[in-house]
């Protein structure tokens, strides 16, 4: 496939046109479910069990882990997460980018209230300690906040994805602020640890772009042949006191996260090339961080 067919391909994807899946292609994707399944029916009656004696338990962790390896990722860890007490801020590409992070770290996730309502999904979520919010409900945003401070005070980990939704791996939208008000002031003893996640050359084809259907992109990934590199760096933390306030602990984070992943490319961003209405993103323009959106992904969980 030349390079111009490949991105004429990208754009019928991304202006919601279904890759078609082959046979193969299918038995793939059940072969994939069927491992996915049979990992719950083992994983989920020991992480009831665990919990009857211990708090936590360690088997959401492993089945994120190794539904992330079923998926066809093959996570190279860089850095070490902090376990506890730490607030990471990542940016995003695709679903998966929720799997190789749990997985690798056990951190709960700030989700849209309305993964609480699906089935299967939301019941997972909940087993990772999910933190659901409401973006469009900017009154009910002082409750997601304590959500969050009660959620940091259990020693969680927590992980946001400001940009408020998922890209091509080559570029960095604005960062929204509104959830790092759980940092005005920083919980004591808390850090924030910035996550940059790099697929290399397929992340074009990974991302999760323009207006795909969900259930389409899913379908894609899991259908593909083989697998696929993610590079999971996560960064120096940093002590988010110094850092006067959300916008300052945005644009620190998103400072780092830049570097890194144009350090990983070996070249500049690129100006994102769709709109997201959601977060009011226009093509060709900076964007506001301030605009109304949460920081949790309109895709995806």
């Amino acid at each position: 496939m030349t390079a111009d067919s490949a991105a004429a391909r990208r754009a019928a994807i991304a202006a919601g046109q279904a890759e078609p899946i082959s046979l193969i292609g299918w038995l793939r994707i059940a072969r994939r479910a069927a491992l996915l399944i049979l990992s719950l029916i083992v994983l989920v009656p020991l992480h009831y069990a665990y919990r009857t004696v211990h708090y936590g338990s360690p088997f959401p962790m492993l089945f994120l882990r190794w539904a992330t390896w079923v998926v066809g990722a093959r996570v190279v860890r860089h850095g070490v997460p902090l376990r506890r007490d730490v607030f990471f801020i990542s940016n995003h590409v695709s679903w998966v980018d929720i799997l190789a992070i749990a997985g690798a770290s056990g951190t709960a996730f700030v989700a849209k209230a309305e993964a609480a309502d699906v089935p299967v999904i939301g019941w997972l979520c909940r087993l990772n300690r999910t933190v659901f919010v409401r973006r469009e409900n900017r009154n009910g945003v002082a409750g997601q906040i304590n959500a969050l401070r009660e959620a940091l005070a259990d020693n969680w980990s927590i992980t946001v994805f400001p940009e408020g939704t998922t890209t091509d791996g080559q570029s960095l939208l604005p960062f929204k602020t509104a959830l790092l008000r759980v940092l005005e002031p920083p919980p004591p003893g808390v850090l924030v640890q910035p996550v940059m996640l790099d697929y290399g050359k397929i992340a074009e084809w990974i991302g999760w772009v323009g207006v795909e259907h969900g259930l389409d992109n899913a379908k894609r990934i899991l259908a593909r042949r083989g697998t696929f590199p993610l590079h999971l760096h996560f960064l120096e933390p940093f002590d988010p006191g110094p850092h006067p306030g959300r916008k300052a602990i945005a644009a620190e984070s998103r400072r780092r996260i830049e570097i890194a992943l144009e350090a990983a490319l070996g070249k500049p961003l690129r100006p994102f090339a769709h709109d997201v209405g959601p977060v009011r993103y226009v093509a060709g323009q900076n964007g506001d961080p301030d605009s109304p959106g949460l920081d949790s992904s309109d895709k995806g969980l």
